[in-house]
């Protein structure tokens, strides 16, 4: 199969993108296969657009002459690289970029330790982020398959959508799915706000039932979802009862839910808490108000708890994602 010839001589050619998947299929489209990347910047909106438009990324590619040619005057004035503080590397290399798209540095170091990171430092940018997506999502998705949930806790602090996250889930379960069942919802000393659950629960014939009930499936094949109160991230001790309840009822699978767009500190406070009460999946809420997705990608790589869905949006139908490692890599990395 021929390629096409780019769109523009030979020389340097700065434009502004939204995110790294957009530079890349715009340096494939207008400057061909034989473009370079030789230079990434993120730049902020300035005035009053900068509260409301996201960071823009600066890249500079380059289309080098033929051989045997003399090259021309580059288009646009060539933009050196600069050096991200601290370790010595350019901003425009695939570390540094991997930095600004939010990756952790536990994460960076999980990359940096493979065997094949010497191999995608040597690759064109635009390859280099397409591999480690794919990378990354391998990583995520190391752990053993489980069978999917019916007999399920949604567990999680206050705020962090539990309940919508529930409800979220239970679409996925009449619509896609094609199942049903019923839910559960408990209270200890403090009542349990259900919020939109029971009407959105009765408009997809799914009963809702207050505990003390029957808490086993009815219909074979059903499932079986509880809607708890919240957990104390605080006060590990005030989770007693909900660890009571969750043993007593022989509910083994458990829903941590956590909100993306509380800050780092916050999200490990949350997910420690979540596995001492023994989470086994996870559920990201609230991803339409988190701008940089990238430290997410902690909390796919434990083996013992499994990512489980995904919410971009309040409706209690869609807005939601089940392949959480391929949604967070499309929202930092390049595909292919």
């Amino acid at each position: 199969m021929s390629t096409s010839s780019p769109s523009f001589p030979p020389g340097a050619y700065r434009f502004q993108v939204r995110t790294p998947d957009e530079a890349v299929s715009l340096i494939r489209e207008k400057l061909g296969p034989a473009a370079r990347v030789v230079s990434v910047n993120a730049v902020a909106a300035t005035g009053i657009f900068r509260f409301f438009r996201a960071p823009r990324l600066e890249v500079v590619a380059q289309i080098d002459p033929p051989a045997n040619a003399l090259a021309p005057a580059p288009v646009e004035t060539f933009v050196p690289l600069r050096t991200a503080a601290g370790d010595g590397k350019p901003e425009g290399s695939l570390t540094g970029l991997l930095r600004r798209s939010g990756l952790t540095e536990t994460a960076l170091n999980r990359l940096q330790s493979g065997a094949t990171w010497s191999e995608l430092t040597n690759l064109p940018l635009h390859r280099a982020l397409a591999e480690t997506s794919r990378l990354l999502c391998e990583h995520a998705g190391s752990r053993p398959p489980r069978a999917p949930i019916s007999r399920a806790a949604f567990i999680g602090s206050a705020g962090v959508g539990r309940t919508t996250a529930l409800c979220k889930w239970l679409s996925v379960e009449v619509f896609r799915r094609e199942r049903m069942g019923h839910v559960v919802t408990v209270e200890f000393e403090h009542p349990n706000a259900l919020g939109p659950l029971p009407v959105f629960a009765e408009a997809l014939g799914v009963p809702v039932a207050h505990f003390p009930c029957e808490t086993q499936r009815a219909v074979e094949g059903g499932f079986v979802y509880f809607d708890l109160p919240a957990l104390s991230t605080r006060h590990p001790e005030h989770n007693s009862k909900l660890a009571e309840f969750l043993d007593r009822e022989q509910v083994t699978e458990r829903v941590l839910v956590l909100n993306a767009a509380y800050d780092r500190a916050s999200l490990r406070e949350a997910y420690a808490a979540g596995k001492e009460l023994g989470a086994t999946h996870l559920a990201f809420t609230h991803l339409d108000e988190v701008p940089q997705w990238g430290k997410l990608w902690d909390y796919l790589f434990d083996e013992d708890i499994e990512p489980l869905l995904l919410t971009t949006g309040p409706s209690l139908t869609g807005e939601s994602e089940e392949d959480v490692p391929a949604a967070i890599a499309r929202r930092t990395l390049p595909e292919t």
